[in-house]
């Protein structure tokens, strides 16, 4: 046995090694108990109180995403939703902060709409523009600089080391969704990121059977102790069965993404070139605005998802979805299975997506299959 550090690789696939002692599983167990024995004394000598904040079935998946994503701690949530929002619910109404204009469209409404109203100040901004984010921060009153790289369904990729050190110098924090990097492309927290955000649903989890999100911290502080307390009170916890999926589904998350990558690129070369496509977005390709960027943050590829837009437009791109076969025309991202969605019908008209675009999530099937069914669909 060597003594040198496990790879992430490793310490995802052995779930950090965990094996259960009075039985010697493998598999951690299920802790269906909402509540826990109180001591003669009053205390509670084992550390467990009550499931809210204490069931043990957490500790396998927080843990590993801890060490994976070389943080302090980690949070696991009920849904992607209820982790990004608990980061903005820390702050104070008042409070400034920035946003990108492309990212998650239902946070992007929650911050345009309850967010605003409760009295946060938001600013949607390029956030793959350094000018744009640089000048949209006040010095004194933002608190929070929000990312997603590469941001969802456009794939713009935003410079985190360097949108730290703009919400660093101005009093900021930095918080980063990177559901479709996941930790093993990028890791946030060492390019500067305080905190870093997944929609576990996605990649993580892996599977399309688990709604969850997570968040975990640079370091324990005030505003981490907040966020502990916003989750505790709101209830926004994960069920132990979902923990219990979301740990199973980190063992595979390296060779699964890495596969999800390798198809995904070779996908948008092909589709590059196809006479119907008008343009394929996807960081990986040389000609992809953010393509330097991603290289140097995104480390052994550009990730699972393209979107293209299809020549022809809205009409042609709804055509193009109802004629798959092999992917399946479907909300989400991440799972096994290759998802095909024409995102302008599902957001609205206040959506910044063009109509001719269908969001592709590269699964684990061939790549000639999907290629085929997806050429033949275009054409």
């Amino acid at each position: 046995m060597t003594d040198r550090a496990l790879t992430p690789e490793t310490l995802a696939a052995q779930a950090l090694g965990h094996v259960d002692g009075p039985t010697g599983a493998l598999i951690p167990p299920i802790h269906p108990s909402t509540t826990f024995e109180r001591d003669a004394d009053t205390g509670y000598s084992r550390g467990r109180v009550y499931a809210r904040a204490d069931n043990p079935t957490f500790d396998a998946a927080a843990e590993t995403l801890t060490q994976l994503e070389g943080g302090e701690a980690t949070l696991l949530f009920s849904s992607g939703m209820a982790a990004a929002t608990a980061v903005f619910l820390a702050l104070n109404p008042g409070d400034h902060v920035v946003a990108p204009r492309v990212m998650y469209w239902a946070l992007r409404g929650w911050l345009l709409d309850f967010a605003s109203r409760w009295g946060l100040r938001v600013d949607l901004v390029d956030t793959s523009d350094l000018d744009a984010v640089a000048a949209a921060v006040r010095p004194g009153q933002t608190r929070l600089i929000w990312l997603e790289t590469p941001a969802n369904p456009t794939w713009e990729v935003a410079d985190i080391a360097a949108v730290a050190g703009i919400a660093h110098a101005a009093g900021a924090r930095l918080a980063v969704d990177s559901t479709v990097a996941t930790p093993v492309l990028t890791r946030p927290l060492e390019l500067g990121a305080d905190i870093v955000m997944h929609s576990a649903t996605k990649y993580l989890n892996g599977h399309s059977d688990v709604v969850a999100g997570t968040l975990t911290t640079a370091r324990r502080d005030e505003v981490w102790s907040r966020i502990e307390t916003i989750q505790r009170q709101n209830g926004a916890i994960l069920g132990p069965f979902e923990a219990w999926l979301l740990q199973r589904g980190l063992r595979t998350l390296f060779p699964r993404l890495r596969w999800q990558c390798h198809s995904a690129s070779l996908l948008a070369d092909r589709l590059a070139a196809h006479p119907r496509v008008a343009a394929v977005l996807y960081p990986g390709l040389p000609g992809h605005p953010g393509h330097d960027v991603a290289r140097r943050q995104m480390q052994g590829g550009f990730g699972g998802m393209l979107s293209i837009r299809v020549a022809g437009g809205r009409e042609a791109a709804i055509a193009t979805a109802a004629r798959v076969r092999i992917w399946t025309r479907a909300t989400s991202l991440g799972g096994v299975e290759s998802l095909i969605e024409h995102r302008a019908s599902i957001e609205g008209p206040t959506s910044p997506v063009p109509d001719d675009l269908l969001r592709l999530s590269v699964g684990l099937e061939s790549t000639e299959d999907l290629w085929a069914d997806l050429s033949a669909a275009l054409d």
